[in-house]
């Protein structure tokens, strides 16, 4: 019997009640879509995320979290400088394309920006930031960005994934 197979048995039911209370969870919290790009060894890399938050305004700094799995890891370990990217309705199909398919960077839909980063064009808003620190934790990794420099793009409704697909943001009847 595999280890895996093993570790699947010795699961409890109260622990997988748990594991399916935890996706459910994460699926009805709404988040912001972005796309983080680097430049590796001369390739661009890129893929598409819900984990971007803000750390701090003073220095300006994000995170994100990515698994160590992802075929983008290694360009996110092995780099100094990364792009966020922050998505409107209009950039559906951008996200589309770097979370579901390998071919992200063939086209005219983006451009070598500072430090080598790609940039995506007509976007909402962009940031590039040096990495500051990586923590590895188990097959995942919190990263930190200390941003340097950003652009905002035309204003648009942003972009939010929430329960299993892109949704818009409606405002409520009054505003606080």
């Amino acid at each position: 019997m595999s280890a895996e197979s093993v570790a699947a048995q010795s699961v409890t039911p109260a622990e997988q009640l748990l594991g399916t209370t935890f996706r459910e969870v994460f699926r009805r919290h709404a988040a912001g879509v972005a796309i983080l790009t680097v430049e590796h060894e001369g390739k661009p890399f890129g893929f598409t995320a819900t984990s971007v938050a803000s750390l701090s305004a003073e220095p300006p700094r994000f995170t994100f979290n990515m698994a160590r799995s992802s075929s983008s890891w290694p360009a996110v370990a092995n780099s100094n400088y990364i792009g966020v990217h922050i998505l409107g309705q209009d950039n559906r199909g951008l996200a589309d394309r770097f979370a579901r398919t390998k071919d992200r960077f063939s086209g005219d839909h983006w451009e070598a920006g500072p430090y080598g980063v790609p940039l995506l064009k007509d976007v909402h808003a962009y940031l590039v930031g040096k990495i500051q620190m990586r923590v590895s934790f188990e097959n995942n990794a919190v990263v930190i960005v200390e941003v340097v420099e950003g652009s905002l793009g035309d204003e648009a409704t942003q972009l939010l994934y929430h329960s299993g697909s892109y949704v818009r943001p409606s405002p409520l009847e009054y505003q606080i």
